[in-house]
């Protein structure tokens, strides 16, 4: 019986086993082939986006590298020509502007527009080719308090009108540096130290003090203007007038005697030194292309008289 019974159970089980689950050699190797199809699909799919990516990333970088040359090459041409450290020129000169806060926007813009106008004018070219070298030096600076100079435009051989056009885009683009207290004695003191770096040599070095007020921060004005007299540099001054005194401070822009004197007896000095007036700010410019063309020929002009006081 057990023979038996064993049979039937075999039969049985055969006869209810799941068609759908009976191997099938044939279906089992497509299935193989689409897994592995479907696999290789998916590589050359990733292959292929990581050359794309590759491809696109060394475009990028040859693209950036090309814009960096060539801004590089831009701000090359755009430099002015460096001179030789210790070349000769026949004035060493340094623009020192005051930025003091009784400058407002409005007169701190004509007053920068009035230097880098005065640099290119004809007239200021001519003074500087009528020189035995036919260049001068210059570098500019601004001032207000005791604690705030800055150099904005570093030392530069003047002796084209290309070199003084590059200096006077450098003078317009600059931002403004301070507006501080007035402390002419601390501007004299900066600039003499501009003037003992200088990387050009002359046997003439200047100051050029520009402001609309009295020293009112820092050490004596006259000091400083004396120690500057013993080295040999003179300070020649350009006094901006002020219509209105200034409401909290009256006597700085309008002390007794009037600007011009203040300057004449406390801030100028040195051989022919002279102060310059300028009537106003818009008046500026005119009278700092004088104030140039007398300074750079060393001769006084019609309006001067030395150690006076001058208007254009």
């Amino acid at each position: 019986m057990e023979p038996a019974s064993a049979v039937h159970r075999l039969r049985a089980a055969l006869q209810n086993r799941d068609p759908s689950r009976i191997e099938d050699p044939g279906k089992e190797r497509a299935a193989r082939w689409r897994d592995t199809h479907r696999s290789y699909k998916r590589q050359t799919s990733c292959a292929k986006l990581v050359r794309g990516r590759r491809y696109r990333g060394r475009t990028v970088i040859r693209r950036i590298r090309r814009t960096c040359f060539a801004l590089v090459a831009l701000l090359l041409a755009a430099q002015p020509p460096v001179a030789a450290e210790g070349e000769s020129a026949d004035l060493l000169l340094v623009l020192a502007a005051d930025v003091s806060r009784s400058i407002d926007v409005a007169k701190f813009q004509l007053q920068r527009e009035g230097y880098a106008s005065a640099i290119t004018n004809p007239q200021v070219l001519d003074a500087i080719r009528s020189g035995p070298t036919g260049r001068i030096a210059v570098c500019f600076l601004e001032w207000s308090g005791v604690a705030s100079q800055r150099l904005v435009i570093d030392w530069t051989l003047i002796g084209d009108a290309d070199a003084a056009r590059h200096f006077s885009d450098g003078i317009v683009e600059a931002p403004r540096s301070f507006a501080d207290r007035t402390s002419i004695s601390a501007g004299i003191d900066f600039a003499m130290e501009q003037l003992d770096r200088a990387p050009f040599t002359s046997k003439r070095r200047a100051i050029d003090v520009s402001g609309d007020g009295t020293n009112n921060s820092g050490r004596d004005a006259g000091a400083a203007r004396d120690d500057a007299i013993v080295k040999g540099i003179t300070i020649n001054g350009l006094v901006i007038l002020s219509e209105t005194p200034l409401v909290w401070n009256p006597e700085h822009t309008n002390p007794a005697g009037g600007l011009a004197e203040y300057y004449r007896r406390n801030v100028v000095g040195g051989p022919n030194a002279f102060v310059m007036v300028a009537e106003n700010f818009a008046s500026f410019g005119t009278a700092l292309v004088k104030k140039l063309v007398a300074e750079i020929a060393e001769a006084p002009s019609p309006t001067t008289v030395r150690g006076r006081i001058a208007r254009p």
